[in-house]
């Protein structure tokens, strides 16, 4: 990166409130910006955007206010995310994969493992990885007298070379029980290989990560007691939680498009020889397209806080989450995902028609964004996400809790 973080975060305390954190959210992606076309094109590792997010406290804003952590909710951490994805998807995700895993260990650990966890991250400001593709079932865990043993691969490793801790999953040998712990990045046995090269979320260093005997603590299992997983439905509020994340990733993605097309249309748009205007800003198609991209940006924006709002609602008594109110949880949040992806999608394809042919020159990156949410969205189908709302409508079914609903 060219550039560098305001000296004032060096001085200055951490935000107090949802406010101040969206704010020091846009100061972050305003660094990010100057020059975000050309680091999506470089794709290197994204040592320093990271180092940018700490120097920030961002990595810190759901942590505990007493060890030096941003004491925020979920609603807020929603916001900034998308925030800091209106200058740079690839960093957007890495951030809001950090907020799920570093909450992992509250919704599947016991009090006293979330505790220390949160307490040690937000104190030395840890950066969280994971490696936890649930389509992948070939991480086998076996037991070595107090250690449990991590043996296997996954396809996807979000975060991988530049965290600090990563999050692992594997399959209890000879269970059906999954065990998830948070180990070093640099744990012997842990290998993170450079071949993410997709077309777009070209920064998140998402590539395979093999497991040659990663040993940890039994202890460190999250939600175990006495080798026994105590199961609640809090658990499996994982899977809405970071949907959310993926929610307002698209939508940060899609206004900073806006964003970022309209001030090409401003200043460096020109008008089509025979619409009789002088300048594009006044030729009514170009009007008409930005003013319905925004409202259906808006009021989609407007559905994601809603939403985010309701489960908070689950995350503030997680003790008194039943299966009925988790699952139209879920619904709501399928149902915002599925209207996310149609309008980022949208506008991110759209905004060519109103910048014109000399905007799609590859100096310019707006292309970046486009790629970036084709890229995410394909994630899990949406169509699925219709159908849970569509069964809810129907016949009040809601989703069984599986790793994608």
């Amino acid at each position: 990166m060219a550039t560098v973080a305001p000296s004032a975060w060096q001085t200055e305390p951490v935000p107090s409130d949802p406010r101040g954190w969206v704010d020091r959210a846009a100061e972050v992606a305003a660094v990010l910006s100057t020059d975000a076309a050309a680091r999506d094109k470089a794709g290197a590792t994204p040592y320093a955007e990271i180092q940018l997010l700490k120097d920030s406290g961002l990595v810190t804003l759901l942590g505990p206010v007493e060890h030096g952590g941003g004491g925020q909710h979920w609603p807020t951490a929603y916001r900034v995310v998308r925030e800091v994805a209106k200058a740079d998807g690839s960093i957007g995700q890495l951030l809001g994969y950090h907020y799920l895993w570093n909450w992992a260990a509250r919704l599947v650990g016991t009090r006293e493992q979330w505790e220390l966890v949160e307490a040690e991250a937000a104190r030395d400001r840890w950066f969280f990885g994971g490696a936890v593709n649930p389509r992948d079932n070939d991480v086998v865990v076996t037991e070595d007298g107090d250690d449990l043993v991590f043996t296997g691969r996954k396809s996807f490793s979000t975060g991988s070379k530049v965290s600090d801790v990563t999050v692992l999953e594997g399959v209890l040998e000879g269970t059906q029980t999954h065990v998830f712990a948070i180990v070093p990045s640099g744990s012997e046995g842990l290998t993170f290989h450079d071949d993410w090269d997709n077309i777009g979320q070209r920064l998140t260093e998402s590539g395979t990560v093999t497991l040659d005997g990663v040993r940890t603590p039994w202890a460190s299992a999250a939600g175990f007691v006495d080798r026994v997983f105590q199961p609640r439905v809090y658990n499996t509020l994982n899977v809405p939680t970071i949907q959310l994340v993926f929610v307002n990733l698209y939508l940060g993605i899609a206004a900073g498009a806006l964003e970022t097309a309209a001030t090409y249309t401003r200043t460096r748009s020109r008008s089509w020889l025979h619409g009789g205007y002088d300048r594009a800003v006044d030729e009514p198609y170009v009007i008409d397209v930005y003013g319905d991209l925004t409202a259906k940006l808006w009021a989609a924006e407007a559905l994601a806080e809603q939403v985010a709002q309701e489960g908070q609602k689950l995350h503030d008594d997680p003790d008194a989450v039943t299966e009925r109110a988790r699952g139209e949880f879920e619904v709501r949040v399928a149902a915002v995902k599925a209207v996310a992806t149609d309008v980022a999608l949208e506008v991110t394809s759209r905004i060519f028609e109103v910048t014109g042919a000399r905007a799609t020159a590859g100096a310019e990156g707006l292309d970046r964004f486009w790629r970036n949410v084709r890229t995410h969205t394909l994630h899990d189908p949406v169509a699925y996400k219709r159908r849970e709302v569509g069964r809810l409508v129907l016949t009040g079914e809601i989703p069984e809790p599986t790793w994608y609903s």
